[in-house]
C-alpha cells in the first residue's frame, strides 16, 4: 500500500503446508515495503523531471519575454535619442537666433520668456541623455579588470573640478583597497558621487570632501562624505529612486537620474549603495563591490 493504494501483490507458494514460517513472512514484508520505497521514489523523479521541464520551458518563456521588452527598450531608446531631441534642439537653436537677432525688438517680458524656453528645452535634452545613460547601463557588456580606486577617484576629482572649485575646496582622498570592476562603468559611479558631493557642499564656507574605502564581511566598501546641506534621514529610501529629489530645482538644479545610474551600476556587480546624512549636517554615500576571489591560475 502507497498512501492508501493498493499498488501490487507480493505472495508466497509452496507445495507443503506449513513451509513459511514467521521469519519467512517477515522477511517478505520487508522486501515489499522496500519495494513500496523504490515505487515511490520512482514516481517522485517523475515529478520531479516533469516540473523541472515546466519551469524550463517557462524560463525560456520569460527569457524571451525579456528579450522582447529589451528590444522594445532599445527601440525607444534609439527613437528618444533621434527623434525627440531633434526638434528639441531645435526649439533651443530658434530661441537662440531670436534672442541673440531679435532681442531689440522684443520687451523685456519676451526676452524672459524666450529665455524660459531655451533653458527649459535644455533641461528635457540634459534629461534625455540622462535617461539614455541609465538604458546602457543594464544593456553594455562589462569588461572586469583591477582597479586603483584611490586613483581613479583621485583623476575623476580633477576632471570634474574647475579652478576655482579646487582653491575653495579641502580634499582628503584616503587608501582603498583594490577594486575589480568595469572601469568605465565605477568611472562613471565615482563621478556621480563627486560631482553630488561638491555640488551640495559649495553653498558651504569651508567645504570639505574626503573620500577612502574599506573591506568588511567579504565587500569592498568606498565612500564619498561631504560637509554639504545633507539630507533628512526619513527620506534616505528616496535618495536612488528614479526622478527622486529631495531639493528643488531652484536650490540645487538636476534630473534626478544620476543617483539611479549609480545604483544600477553598483547592482550589476553585485553590490549595494547607501548613504547617511542628516539638515545642514553633511552626507556620506556608500558603494560596495565583491571581493574578488583569487584562483591558483590568476598568478600563472
Amino acid at each position: 500500500m502507497l498512501e492508501g493504494e493498493l499498488i501490487g501483490a507480493l505472495g508466497l507458494l509452496s507445495s507443503e503446508s506449513g513451509f513459511f514460517k514467521d521469519e519467512h513472512l517477515e522477511i517478505v514484508q520487508e522486501v515489499a515495503n522496500q519495494l513500496v520505497i523504490a515505487i515511490q521514489q520512482a514516481r517522485l523523479n517523475e515529478q520531479i523531471r516533469r516540473h523541472s521541464c515546466d519551469l524550463e520551458e517557462r524560463v525560456k518563456q520569460r527569457t524571451a519575454q525579456l528579450e522582447a521588452a529589451n528590444k522594445e527598450l532599445e527601440a525607444f531608446a534609439y527613437s528618444v535619442s533621434h527623434d525627440l531631441r531633434s526638434p528639441l534642439r531645435a526649439i533651443d537653436g530658434f530661441s537662440r537666433i531670436i534672442v541673440e537677432d531679435y532681442a531689440d525688438r522684443l520687451d523685456e517680458e519676451g526676452n524672459r520668456l524666450l529665455n524660459v524656453v531655451r533653458d527649459n528645452a535644455q533641461k528635457m535634452d540634459k534629461l534625455i541623455t540622462d535617461l539614455l545613460s541609465l538604458s546602457r547601463v543594464s544593456r553594455n557588456e562589462m569588461n572586469l579588470t583591477n582597479i586603483d580606486m584611490s586613483g581613479m577617484a583621485g583623476s575623476v576629482y580633477r576632471e570634474l573640478a574647475s579652478p576655482e572649485v579646487k582653491d575653495r575646496f579641502n580634499i582628503d582622498i584616503g587608501p582603498m583597497p583594490e577594486g575589480y570592476a568595469d572601469p568605465v562603468l565605477m568611472k562613471q559611479v565615482w563621478s556621480n558621487l563627486i560631482s553630488n558631493a561638491m555640488k551640495y557642499t559649495l553653498p558651504r564656507d569651508e567645504p570639505f570632501i574626503s573620500m577612502g574605502g574599506y573591506r568588511e564581511d567579504g565587500k569592498n566598501v568606498y565612500y564619498v562624505k561631504d560637509t554639504g546641506v545633507g539630507f533628512d534621514p526619513k527620506y534616505e529610501h528616496k535618495l536612488f529612486g528614479l526622478f527622486q529629489r529631495l531639493h528643488t530645482e531652484k536650490e540645487f538644479e538636476g534630473t534626478g537620474v544620476g543617483l539611479a545610474i549609480l545604483q544600477r551600476i553598483v547592482h550589476r556587480h553585485g553590490g549595494s549603495v547607501w548613504a547617511k546624512g542628516a539638515v545642514n549636517e553633511g552626507a556620506t554615500f556608500y558603494f560596495s563591490l565583491p571581493v574578488r576571489e583569487v584562483s591558483d591560475n590568476d598568478g600563472k
